[in-house]
């Protein structure tokens, strides 16, 4: 280097790289210094946006329009949860935010087509830890005349190219655990699930 200028100055040091931030709560509520770090929390961001990308590629293949339903809406349901409210000063009324995507894209079913999904937020006002986010990303898909084969068929297809997708193959390691994609899925009727 023969040269460099400062562009602004940092009024706190960033979180030393080697061991990077260890208090969860600040990890949690302050994400950008996490990311400053940890290369293990940058590389969740970049395997999610790598999903989120192949599960569109995977979708808009097999003919699947996206499309985007009310966040805000006048009646809430489609999954049995507690929903956010918010006032519509304008027109008086109280309006939640969606707990799910399901009403709305069934209407576009009814309106004509024949093979929709959104990838968007949805939002529960309800109990909050490590695996449950008031706020979290959500895919639906609804397909007109297919059955349950059709959906488990495409579940298959879709986990496994997905998992392609990020990993270069249809497996890898979760916790220790290897999971394998290439074979089909293991099916069981639900007599057959209490069962064991």
């Amino acid at each position: 280097v023969t040269r460099f200028a400062i562009l602004s100055k940092a009024l706190n040091a960033p979180p030393e790289k080697w061991h990077g931030l260890q208090d969860v709560e600040t990890r949690y509520r302050q994400r950008y210094a996490d990311l400053i770090s940890n290369a293990d929390v940058r590389d969740v961001f970049e395997k999610r946006s790598r999903i989120i990308r192949a599960i569109r590629n995977f979708l808009d293949a097999r003919g699947f329009i996206e499309v985007e339903t009310p966040t805000l809406q006048p009646l809430y349901g489609g999954a049995a949860a507690r929903p956010f409210t918010t006032e519509h000063h304008a027109l008086g009324q109280t309006f939640y935010l969606r707990i799910a995507d399901e009403l709305y894209l069934k209407r576009l079913i009814v309106g004509g087509f024949d093979r929709v999904y959104e990838i968007t937020k949805d939002f529960r006002n309800e109990g909050i830890d490590r695996n449950h986010s008031p706020e979290f990303t959500m895919l639906e898909w609804y397909e007109a005349y297919g059955d349950f084969k059709t959906v488990l068929k495409r579940t298959e297809d879709l986990m496994r190219e997905v998992t392609v997708a990020v990993h270069g193959e249809p497996r890898f390691t979760h916790h220790g655990e290897l999971i394998d994609l290439e074979a089909p899925f293991a099916q069981k009727t639900l007599r057959e699930a209490i069962r064991e």
